[in-house]
């Protein structure tokens, strides 16, 4: 599932604090930390935006992530640029991940610019993969690993003619780039940023921290308020990334428990060692869940209604459906269920051992 097809967590009680619940518009930026400002850019999904950061850099600013690339979203750029507190160009661009939410315009700006783009080596050849349409990616590659895992006929066909939906809602991407590595430190202005790499939602996403200013840029690994997507696709089907994912958040309990977080959906917030206990709680009872489903063999398809508690429509299944091959998989892997390979109907079925 993507983040629209998540689950909500600690949406009633919260030990979370969001010091800035004003969001800004979008086209304006909002101040978070000293020099560090806040855009928020519509998306056109359940999920109806991300955020993005811009850190003053010398006489430019180096941009955190870029928005899907549509006209709406350009035109917000090209006003928070022309803006009389900003009022200067990019020098350089910082992408996360490869998911077109973040990487979108990353081509538009670095050739406006003439400006690098830096990020991972994974999300560098992941984006030209999926832009390319080729190593799996393909809707049909896709379509045919959910038939494997019970998805229904239609629902399959359906995926299967989706097409190349990322190409249409992502520019070109940079030709080359700069690599980050875990660990590696950027100087921003004046100030330092540590490289975190996680994995399990994007194959090396980056969050970058700042002791100076006590402030993580998150991306998508960690969130206030929804459960990062965490699936398995056709590239590496059977991978186990939710054990990457559970693995990855961990890090961040090291950072001060003070620590601002800058995710890229939901409000700035602090609370992050809280956040990560959250979502290791989550998951651990949908994992329990699906293995009481599979005290009799049971497919990724029948659980959609287990995992996610409401009606999902066909852009959510094709996430959730990733994701509950997911959980499957964790359980496998550690001996807590099964694996019925490939049984008389096609269909891959998982169950506690007798």
């Amino acid at each position: 599932m993507n983040k629209s097809a998540s689950q909500e967590l600690g949406a009633i009680t919260s030990p979370l604090v969001y010091p800035f619940p004003d969001i800004p518009e979008p086209g304006t930026v909002r101040e978070v930390a000293p020099g560090v400002l806040w855009l928020r850019m519509r998306l056109p999904f359940a999920l109806d935006h991300i955020n993005l950061w811009l850190l003053p850099d010398g006489d430019h600013w180096t941009a955190f992530d870029t928005g899907m690339s549509n006209e709406e979203t350009r035109e917000n750029w090209t006003r928070v640029l022309a803006d009389k507190d900003v009022a200067a160009s990019l020098n350089r661009i910082i992408v996360t991940h490869y998911h077109p939410d973040h990487i979108g315009n990353a081509g538009w700006l670095t050739r406006q610019f003439n400006i690098p783009m830096w990020t991972s080596e994974s999300e560098y050849l992941s984006a030209h993969a999926h832009y390319a349409d080729s190593a799996g990616t393909q809707s049909r590659a896709v379509a045919d690993l959910f038939a494997e895992h019970g998805l229904d006929a239609e629902s399959v066909t359906a995926m299967a003619a989706r097409g190349d939906n990322y190409r249409k809602i992502i520019s070109e991407p940079p030709g080359s780039f700069v690599r980050l590595l875990d660990g590696d430190e950027i100087k921003v202005g004046d100030n330092t940023w540590r490289v975190i790499t996680g994995y399990g939602h994007a194959p090396e996403h980056l969050s970058l921290y700042c002791d100076a200013l006590g402030v993580l840029i998150s991306g998508d690994m960690l969130l206030p308020r929804i459960s990062t997507n965490v699936s398995v696709w056709a590239t590496e089907p059977l991978g186990d990334p939710l054990n990457l994912f559970l693995r990855s958040i961990n890090r961040f309990v090291e950072l001060p428990a003070d620590t601002l977080v800058l995710p890229s959906h939901g409000l700035p917030f602090t609370g992050a060692h809280a956040r990560v206990q959250m979502l290791h709680d989550h998951h651990a009872d949908r994992l329990a869940d699906v293995e009481a489903k599979c005290e009799s063999p049971a497919c990724a398809a029948e659980l959609l209604s287990i995992l996610f508690r409401r009606k999902l429509d066909r852009h959510q299944v094709f996430f959730a459906m990733g994701e509950a091959i997911a959980h499957l998989h964790y359980l496998w892997y550690r001996n807590r269920l099964e694996c019925i390979d490939q049984a008389d109907d096609g269909v891959r079925r998982f169950v506690k051992p007798r």
